[in-house]
């Protein structure tokens, strides 16, 4: 992955989860440019420019990125806290989207900077809706800092 523009960066290790929301997305014609990573580690590395993603332009960030907080190596929590926490990626739009309902969670999630918290709808129709409605609010409503 060079400099190739990302609209959307998925972070989520539940490979169902994420080709659904691949599928929702690309079925509304919402984005073409959807890069999705399994777990929190190799996501910081996306976001720092480093690992595999080292010739990846700091500068060029996701328009969005939707984040599960429950991932292996590095949980969604902590992601939040580091790219919320540099002056390089704390703009980009973190969207948490989870299973989670804990109430500890979604205000841990805010106090962090998410810009939204979303709890992943089980039944499939709703799933697919939340996702399309997620992705032309901040692909094509959401004004975003230049």
């Amino acid at each position: 992955m060079e400099n190739k523009i990302v609209d959307i960066l998925l972070i989520e290790d539940n490979p169902n989860d994420a080709e659904l929301t691949v599928r929702a997305l690309k079925k509304n014609n919402i984005a073409n440019a959807i890069h999705v990573i399994p777990d929190g580690a190799e996501a910081l590395e996306f976001f720092f420019t480093e690992g595999k993603y080292k010739h990846r332009d700091i500068n060029n960030p996701p328009k969005v990125v939707i984040l599960d907080l429950k991932l292996p190596k590095v949980d969604g929590i902590e992601i939040l806290k580091k790219v919320k926490s540099d002056e390089r990626t704390k703009v980009i739009p973190i969207v948490v989207l989870t299973s989670s309902k804990e109430e500890s969670d979604v205000v841990k999630s805010y106090r962090l900077g998410a810009n939204s918290y979303i709890v992943k709808p089980v039944d499939f129709q709703k799933f697919a809706d939340s996702i399309r409605d997620l992705g032309l609010y901040w692909l094509l409503l959401n004004e975003p800092p230049k």
